[in-house]
């Protein structure tokens, strides 16, 4: 009688300790969903912004007309990336994005009318607003991500993370294109 209590017990403590991990599992894959969630909000505002700032430049005939198309067909591909929830494409598509708009800001030095532009300098402020806080949100999302891997492959939660087909999630990082600087002499040419 007396082992069959002692049984019934580490039955339940193993029952009880099996649900929290399980529950923690769940939590961090959760926190990992809203860390993205905020990261999209943000993606979203700067994609509504990115056409009002293209036609605000088109209105300047001479202005570089390439640059614009990049900065185009990056949104586009950032947009693409975001409905999939393509971690690794959006990490690319954004670096391809962040290299046009700084091209643009750049090339913007050298049209004074364009630069003076009221409706311009509010853009210009609102995406790198969105730019910055994008920034932020990556490094919390990026955060939570690690945690959730390291979550699913510690033991015993490795145990329940592989029951319940838990996969590692990648992290959002940005095309090496991101880091290097402007060159500002081709700009010009």
């Amino acid at each position: 009688m007396t082992s069959s209590l002692i049984l019934l017990g580490i039955c339940v403590v193993a029952l009880i300790y099996g649900i929290t991990l399980y529950n923690n599992l769940v939590q961090l894959k959760h926190g990992v969903g809203k860390a993205w969630a905020n990261i999209d909000v943000l993606l979203k505002q700067r994609h509504d912004e990115l056409p009002k700032l293209v036609e605000v430049c088109k209105q300047y005939k001479q202005f570089e007309q390439e640059t614009l198309q990049r900065v185009i067909e990056a949104r586009s591909r950032v947009q693409e990336a975001r409905q999939g929830q393509d971690i690794e494409a959006l990490g690319k598509a954004e670096g391809m994005l962040r290299m046009g708009l700084g091209n643009i800001f750049a090339v913007a030095e050298a049209y004074p009318e364009l630069k003076a532009n009221e409706h311009f300098m509010q853009l210009q402020n609102r995406i790198t607003g969105l730019e910055n806080g994008i920034a932020d949100r990556r490094e919390t999302y990026n955060e939570s991500v690690n945690i959730y891997n390291v979550g699913i492959e510690q033991f015993p939660a490795v145990l329940i993370a592989n029951m319940f087909a838990y996969v590692e999630k990648p992290l959002l990082e940005f095309a090496s294109t991101e880091k290097t600087d402007v060159d500002m002499k081709s700009l010009f040419k």
